[in-house]
């Protein structure tokens, strides 16, 4: 069985680019969504309440949600690299096993 290395490699490379992407929406998610206490009126306002509440709930959800995608990317990717490194050293001891075990059988 022959496994295209270039194309492990690629797959590493992506995921690597991935989990920057993610890493800046993991960034935005916190700090970028914040909203301060009265933006959306007094509290008086029955429905600002509802509103900041409501924010708060999506805010904590999404940073969640992205979380557990940005853990499931460092996974795989970590997964893929010991793959590829498992058949690179596959490869190898194919390669040039066979001529060191014959040349000390002294073949």
């Amino acid at each position: 069985m022959r496994v295209d290395l270039s194309e492990l490699e690629e797959t590493v490379r992506k995921l690597g680019r991935l989990a920057t992407a993610m890493g800046e929406s993991v960034t935005r998610s916190k700090y970028n969504t914040y909203l301060p206490e009265g933006a959306l009126g007094s509290h008086r306002f029955v429905e600002s309440n509802e509103l900041t509440d409501a924010h708060r709930t999506m805010k904590a959800h999404i940073e969640e949600v992205v979380e557990v995608v940005n853990e499931a990317i460092d996974d795989f990717g970590t997964k893929t690299k010991t793959v590829h490194g498992n058949y690179q050293n596959a490869e190898y001891d194919a390669k040039y096993g066979m001529d060191r075990l014959g040349s000390e059988s002294g073949e």
